[in-house]
């Protein structure tokens, strides 16, 4: 290709882009509502923590990162 027939294609192409874009900047459905819209604020979140359930957290309560064999087997099943 010749220096000429590639500048032709990047000005055809930038004129396409610059079309594009004023064609789709008159779309109605791609442009932001003018009377905006409300969106819920989040809460702040408290520094402080509270004191765990002393019925879930005792010393006789059971370990759940304790393995657990069910039905008295020795070997390990496969």
């Amino acid at each position: 290709m010749k220096k000429s027939d590639i500048a032709m294609i990047i000005l055809i192409a930038s004129i396409c882009a610059f079309i594009a874009f004023i064609v789709a900047g008159q779309l109605p459905f791609l442009k932001p509502d003018s009377k905006g819209v409300k969106v819920p604020t989040a809460e702040a979140i408290s520094a402080t923590v509270d004191k765990p359930d002393p019925k879930v957290f005792n010393k006789d309560a059971i370990n759940p990162t304790v393995q657990t064999v069910i039905g008295g087997g020795s070997g390990t099943a496969q």
